[in-house]
């Protein structure tokens, strides 16, 4: 009798402990990272994205998130981008922990970048600059998904890429790499394939005449010294101005007090 006491009691046990990780684990996958208020986005799009976001997101220990609406509620969209990230604590690591996030405004026609913690490390200022100049065609002519597919895929690759550094370098372009290693693989067949004729012996001593041979003059001509001058030009371009959106703007400071990146845009 007792024994079957205990047995019920194990298997009751273990019932709720299965409950229990299904559960966070059920959490954990569905967790969500796309916040399409504006319904740009279809239903398998979104799944798509989810999906996509989810993958890149876990290898740079950094959440990848879309955010889009239609009514402002009298905000601009930096101060609505970081209210929403105070008031839903968004991160991958931890509440208020590393994000990238991806903010559109569809009233106003405009977008804005910012990274948070791990995020604004590795995509401050001039990198979200490079990456709204690469969505901004798409965001113009309505190809939303595209738009937010690229945002995902370039933040991660430039993630991986040491901070400080231009991240659209022509060495971090795979063609580039291909081409240099096969250059270099070209040089060296060459080199073996020339040194495998012997060694030549001929040189320019081998047919002088050392004995008869002397210089008889020497002579310097200083012909003339030209002077050129020109004017330096002044750069008067501002950081307000220029690329496709059309304005430009750094990172700030939420409510919360947490620090980010950003750059903004017209689209």
């Amino acid at each position: 009798m007792r024994n079957k006491i205990y047995l019920k009691l194990i298997l009751f046990v273990a019932l709720i402990f299965t409950i229990t990780v299904s559960s966070q684990a059920g959490a954990f996958h569905t967790k969500r990272r796309i916040y399409d208020f504006a319904g740009l986005l279809n239903g398998e799009e979104i799944e798509e994205l989810e999906s996509i976001s989810e993958k890149y997101s876990a290898k740079r220990e950094t959440d990848f998130i879309i955010l889009t609406y239609s009514d402002p509620k009298g905000k601009d969209i930096v101060e609505y981008m970081q209210d929403f990230y105070d008031e839903e604590a968004l991160g991958y690591d931890k509440p208020h922990g590393n994000a990238a996030i991806l903010t559109v405004d569809m009233k106003n026609r405009e977008v804005y970048l910012a990274g948070f913690y791990k995020g604004e490390k590795y995509l401050d200022d001039y990198r979200l600059d490079l990456i709204r100049d690469k969505i901004t065609s798409d965001l113009s002519r309505g190809d939303y998904f595209n738009a937010f597919h690229t945002f995902i895929k370039t933040s991660y690759k430039y993630m991986g890429i040491r901070p400080g550094v231009n991240p659209n370098n022509i060495l971090f372009n795979l063609w580039f790499q291909i081409a240099a290693s096969l250059g270099i693989a070209g040089i060296a067949v060459g080199i073996m394939a020339l040194n495998s004729g012997g060694r030549i012996t001929v040189n320019a001593a081998t047919y002088q005449d050392s004995v008869n041979t002397r210089v008889i003059d020497r002579r310097d001509i200083h012909l003339r010294t030209t002077v050129t001058k020109r004017r330096k030009p002044s750069n008067n371009k501002s950081n307000s101005g220029g690329g496709s959106g059309g304005i430009r703007s750094g990172g700030g400071v939420t409510k919360g007090g947490h620090s980010h990146s950003g750059s903004r845009g017209k689209f």
